[in-house]
C-alpha cells in the first residue's frame, strides 16, 4: 500500500551562507509547502539542527541520517493525542517493563536518537551531554550503548544488529505476553518494537535471516520504519542494491507499508504506522522515502553528508533554509518546541504511571505471576535453582558425550526458571537442547518457550540479545562450536553489551570425527577467550557440566559459552561441581609429599587422557604428576593469586592439553600439546591419536619436558613471577 503521491523536492544550491532576506524567503517557502502545522514543522527541524549541531562540534559523527530520519522520530516520540504514534516510553523510569521499545538500528545516526531523549527529559542527554557528543566519559557516544545511556535498549553500530535485536524483543513481549496476561488484566506485558533502519541494515544478511523468521512468526508487535533514501557510502545505491525490498519483505510474510514523502507533510507516515498498529498477525514495513542531509543546500541527498561535519557554512545555510531554525544560533530549542515534546513526555509518563496501578491490582489479583514476572525483570534466580543438577558417581554412572550431560543440566535448571528460553539453529537433537514439556513457540503457540531458529546463527545470537534486553527471559541458542563463526558479530555485542546469553556449542573439537575439517573447530575456542567478557566452558565430565551450568547462570551480566563434545568422555574419579567453580582445580593429585614433577593442564575430552598418562608417568618413571582440569579459564583467573599458584606453581613444567589452538595456553604452560593446523576427517579415535592427544604421545611429551629442563639444571621459569599491570586509567563504564 502507497500512502503518499512522491513529490519533487527541490532545494536551491548555495554557495555562501544566505543573507538574513533570503534565509526569511526561504523558511517562508518551506512552510508554505508544509502540509501540516508549523509547529510541527518546526519541531522537526529543530531535530534537524541539533542533530547536525552534535556533529560539527564534535567534529566526527554522521548528521546526514538523523536530519532524513527527523520527521519519523518526531512521529515516534509523540503522543496519539498529538497525531504521533504514541509510544509508550517514560523519562522517568527508563525501563519500565512494559514500554514501548525503540531500536535505531542504523546506529550511526545515533546523534538521532540523543537529540529525542534529550527533548523527551531523558537525564543521560541533557544539553551538556549533546555538546560532548563522542567524547570520552560522555553518556553520548558514537554509537549507541545500551551501558551508557539510560533510554538505549541495544549497542547498534554493527548494521543488522538492531533490527534483529527488535526480532527478539518482539519475541520476548509475545511469549511473556502469553504466560502473564490475564482476562483481567490483559495488558500486562503488550509491548511493541518500534525500528528505524536503513539500506546498509537491509543489506545484512544477519537482517534477511531474522526478518525471515518474524515473518514466520508472525510478530505483530514489531513495526520497521525503514529509511529509504537510497544512498550509501559509497553512493547512490542503485550502484549495488536494487533489488524489489517491498516484494522480499512480503515474501518473507510481513506487512509493507510505502510512504513517497516525509519532508512536506507526515499524513501519509501517520496513516502507516496506525495501519501497522492495526496488523497484529504480522510485522509491518514501513518503507519511507527520505532524503539524507535534508536542508544542506549542498550536501542533500548525497553521500557526502553521510559521515562527516557538514561545516560551518554549511550549516548556516542549513538553518537558513529550515523553517524555524535561527543560523545564528547552535544547540538552540525554542520554548514552544521544548514545552511541545515536554507534554509528549508527560502523555508517556500517564501511561507508565497507570500501568504501574494495573500491575499494583495484578498483584492481588494474581499474586504468585507477579511475582514470578518480578524475579524474572529484576534476573533473580530461584532459590533452588541448582539443586537438581546432575552429580556424577564415579564407577556407577555410565560415561557419556558432554553434550549429553549438558542435556541433563539444562533440563535439570529449566524445571526451575521459566525464564530460560531458546533454541538451536537447526541442530536440536545434536546439540542435545530440547526441554522437555517446554513447547515451541510458534505464531499460533507463544506461551512455548523453544525457538526454532532455523539455519540462521547469527541473526539466532542476535535475537536472543534482543530476548535478553527485553528483560524476563534468559535466552539460550545452540549450534555446533565451528558456527560460532557465523554468530561471531552477535556474540560479540553480547559481551559489549552486558547481556547473559547462554550459548551451548557442541562438536567442540577434532572429535567430532567424520565431517572433517569444514566441521573441526580449531581456533574458535581462543577467539571467544581473547573477547573480553565472555566466559569460555569446556567441562570435562558430568560434575563439570553442572558447574558450568551454574556459573552462566549466575553470570547475569556476562554471556556463557558451553563447550560440549560429540564422543564420550572418560569418567573423572575426583571431580566435583564445587571444585570445578573456581574455573581450574587439581582433579588428580600427585603422589607423594612436596610439589609435583609435571603438571598437566587441559580441558573437555583431553582431561581423562591427561589422567591415564599422569598414572603412566608415575608408574613407569616415578614422574610425579599432577592433572590440573581447567573448564574455565575467566573463571579461573579471576581467583586469588594463592589459589591460583595451589593449583598452578608455575614454576614446576608444566604441559597443556586441548584439541584447539595453542594460543592462550603459554601463561599457563611451559609447552603446550594442541592444535597448529587444519583436522581431518576420520574416526575420532584415530584423529586424537594422529594429532598427539592419545595417552602414549602425553606422556612422551610429559617426559621430554621433564628432561628439558632438568639439562637446564632445573632452571623452570615461574609463569607466576611477572607483574600484572593495570593500564586503564579513569573510571570505567
Amino acid at each position: 500500500m502507497v500512502y503518499a503521491v512522491k513529490e519533487d523536492i527541490k532545494q536551491k544550491t548555495m554557495s555562501e551562507p544566505p543573507t538574513k532576506r533570503s534565509h526569511t524567503d526561504h523558511q517562508a517557502a518551506q512552510l508554505a509547502a508544509y502540509k501540516g502545522t508549523p509547529l510541527e514543522l518546526k519541531c522537526v527541524n529543530t531535530i534537524r539542527a541539533l542533530s547536525a549541531d552534535m556533529v560539527q562540534k564534535a567534529n566526527s559523527g554522521h548528521p546526514g541520517a538523523p536530519m532524513g530520519c527527523a520527521p519519523m522520530a518526531h512521529l515516534l516520540w509523540s503522543a496519539a493525542s498529538s497525531g504521533g504514534a504514541g509510544r509508550n516510553h517514560s523519562a522517568k523510569s527508563p525501563g519500565w517493563w512494559n514500554r514501548d521499545r525503540f531500536v535505531l538500528s542504523n546506529g550511526h545516526a545515533c546523534a538521532l536518537q540523543y537529540v529525542m531523549l534529550n527533548l523527551s527529559g531523558y537525564e543521560d542527554c541533557s544539553m551538556d551531554q549533546l555538546k560532548s557528543f563522542r567524547q570520552v566519559g560522555s553518556t553520548t557516544p558514537g554509537h549507541p550503548e545500551n551501558f551508557m545511556t539510560k533510554g538505549i535498549e541495544v549497542c547498534t553500530g554493527p548494521l543488522g544488529q538492531g533490527i534483529s535485536n527488535a526480532v527478539g524483543m518482539a519475541i520476548a513481549a509475545k511469549h511473556l505476553g502469553a504466560n502473564y496476561n490475564t482476562p483481567d488484566f490483559p495488558s500486562v506485558i503488550s509491548s511493541t518494537t518500534y525500528v528505524i533502519c536503513g539500506d546498509g541494515c537491509l543489506q545484512e544478511g544477519i537482517t534477511g535471516e531474522a526478518s525471515s523468521l518474524a515473518g514466520h512468526l508472525g510478530l505483530g508487535n514489531l513495526i520497521v520504519l525503514y529509511d529509504d533514501n537510497n544512498i550509501t557510502i559509497d553512493g547512490a545505491t542503485d550502484i549495488s542494491f536494487t533489488e524489489d525490498v517491498k516484494m522480499r519483505y512480503e515474501a518473507y510474510g510481513w506487512q509493507v507499508l510505502v510512504v513517497e514523502d516525509v519532508a512536506n507533510g507526515l499524513d501519509a507516515l501517520r496513516a502507516a504506522i496506525e495501519e501497522a498498529k492495526k496488523t497484529t498477525d504480522k510485522p509491518t514495513l514501513i518503507k519511507t522515502r527520505t532524503a539524507i542531509g535534508f536542508g544542506s543546500p549542498n550536501k542533500a541527498g548525497k553521500a557526502s553528508s553521510h559521515g562527516a561535519p557538514l561545516g560551518p557554512a554549511e550549516i548556516e545555510a542549513v538553518k537558513s533554509n529550515l523553517y524555524g531554525c535561527d543560523p545564528e544560533k547552535s544547540f538552540f530549542v525554542d520554548d514552544d518546541v521544548a514545552a511541545y515534546y515536554k507534554e509528549q513526555s508527560e502523555e508517556g509518563d500517564k501511561a507508565r504511571v497507570a500501568w504501574e496501578a494495573d500491575f499494583a491490582k495484578y498483584k492481588v489479583a494474581h499474586p504468585d505471576k507477579a511475582t514470578e514476572l518480578t524475579r524474572r525483570f529484576n534476573n533473580e534466580l530461584a532459590a533452588d535453582v541448582f539443586d537438581d543438577l546432575p552429580t556424577f558417581v564415579y564407577g556407577k554412572d555410565k560415561a557419556n558425550a558432554t553434550r549429553k550431560f549438558s542435556e541433563a543440566c539444562i533440563n535439570a535448571v529449566a524445571r526451575k526458571t521459566p525464564e530460560l528460553m531458546g533454541g538451536s539453529a537447526d541442530l536440536t537433537g545434536s546439540n542435545c537442547t530440547n526441554i522437555v514439556g517446554a513447547g515451541d513457540f510458534q505464531k499460533a503457540t507463544p506461551e512455548g518457550r523453544m525457538v526454532r531458529f532455523g539455519v540462521r546463527e547469527h541473526a539466532m545470537a542476535a535475537i536472543c540479545n534482543g530476548m535478553f534486553a527485553h528483560g524476563g527471559v534468559r535466552p539460550f541458542c545452540a549450534t555446533f562450536l565451528q558456527f560460532a563463526g557465523y554468530a561471531l558479530g552477535a556474540m560479540r555485542c553480547s559481551a559489549l553489551s552486558n547481556f547473559g546469553v547462554i550459548y551451548i556449542m557442541t562438536h567442540d573439537s577434532i572429535g567430532l570425527g567424520e565431517d572433517g575439517p569444514t566441521h573441526q573447530p580449531v581456533e574458535m575456542l581462543e577467539s571467544l577467550r581473547a573477547m573480553p567478557n565472555m566466559n569460555v566452558c569446556r567441562a570435562a565430565d558430568a560434575n563439570e557440566m553442572a558447574a558450568c551450568y551454574q556459573i552462566a547462570l549466575n553470570c547475569a551480566n556476562t554471556p556463557t559459552v558451553i563447550c560440549c563434545t560429540r564422543g564420550t568422555v572418560k569418567p573423572l574419579e575426583h571431580s566435583t561441581r564445587e571444585k570445578a567453580m573456581k574455573g581450574g582445580y587439581i582433579v588428580l593429585p600427585e603422589e607423594g609429599e612436596g610439589a609435583p614433577d609435571l603438571v598437566l593442564v587441559a580441558t573437555g575430552s583431553e582431561v581423562g587422557p591427561c589422567v591415564e598418562a599422569a598414572k603412566a608417568l608415575q608408574s613407569d618413571h616415578s614422574i610425579r604428576t599432577r592433572v590440573v582440569s581447567m573448564p574455565c579459564q575467566d573463571i579461573y583467573v579471576a581467583q586469588s593469586q594463592e589459589y591460583q599458584r595451589s593449583v598452578l606453581p608455575g614454576n614446576v613444567p608444566t604441559l597443556s592439553v586441548e584439541a584447539s589452538s595453542e594460543h592462550g595456553w603459554h601463561r599457563f604452560s611451559h609447552a603446550q600439546i594442541g592444535m597448529t593446523r587444519f583436522g581431518m576427517s576420520g574416526p575420532a579415535d584415530q584423529l586424537f591419536e594422529k594429532f598427539g592427544f592419545g595417552v602414549e604421545n602425553v606422556a612422551s611429551k610429559g617426559k621430554q619436558l621433564v628432561e628439558f629442563y632438568k639439562n637446564l639444571d632445573g632452571n623452570v621459569p615461574d609463569l607466576n613471577a611477572r607483574p600484572i599491570f593495570v593500564n586503564f586509567t579513569g573510571p570505567a563504564h
